[in-house]
């Protein structure tokens, strides 16, 4: 499926991101034609982890989240990675970019704790998600309805519980991508 001329934001944070949840979303969207947006809390780079303790590598931020809209993107990937998702979730301006995305029916791609982010966002309510299993409390607490898959679809929020469920999240965001069309011109 293409996503030519798509615009795809991936959220980054320092030093906390899981790898495999943030390269290999951003690898599927590039490979489909999508353009990826690196958006991170702070400029300059970025440094993934693996397995939370060990270092990943450094990816480029191309902005800073306080600085974009909703409106500029057609979707929005959200990796775990522990420290990486709680970072995000203390930041106003991830979780109002979230919120905002899944309020618009973009698209929303959440990974291992990620749903962190979606649950402060106050979204998570009436959905059913799947996480690491360790959020389950959390998204029920959150009025959400959590279940052991490795994708789950709500509405426009697509959710996997680890790295090892990266193959079906990865095809479960560019089939959503490549689905969601932009409005058409009035004629």
């Amino acid at each position: 499926m293409s996503l030519e001329g798509k615009k795809v934001a991936v959220l980054i944070a320092p030093r906390g991101t899981e790898d495999p949840e943030f390269a290999k979303p951003k690898a599927a969207v590039e490979k489909a034609g999508g353009e990826v947006v690196v958006i991170g809390l702070e400029d300059g780079k970025a440094e993934t982890v693996n397995q939370d303790l060990d270092s990943g590598s450094k990816y480029k931020v191309d902005t800073v989240v306080d600085q974009v809209s909703a409106s500029d993107y057609d979707a929005l990937v959200v990796p775990g990675g522990t420290v990486g998702a709680d970072k995000l979730r203390a930041s106003k301006a991830a979780v109002a970019l979230v919120g905002a995305m899944l309020d618009a029916g973009k698209p929303v791609a959440v990974i291992c704790h990620g749903p962190w982010v979606v649950i402060e966002a106050g979204r998570a309510e009436g959905r059913t998600l799947t996480s690491f299993p360790t959020l389950r409390t959390d998204i029920e607490n959150a009025g959400g309805t959590w279940v052991d898959r490795e994708v789950v679809v709500s509405d426009n929020l697509i959710t996997s519980r680890d790295p090892d469920d990266l193959p079906a999240f990865c095809d479960a965001l560019v089939d959503a991508v490549s689905a969601r069309t932009r409005a058409a011109p009035a004629l």
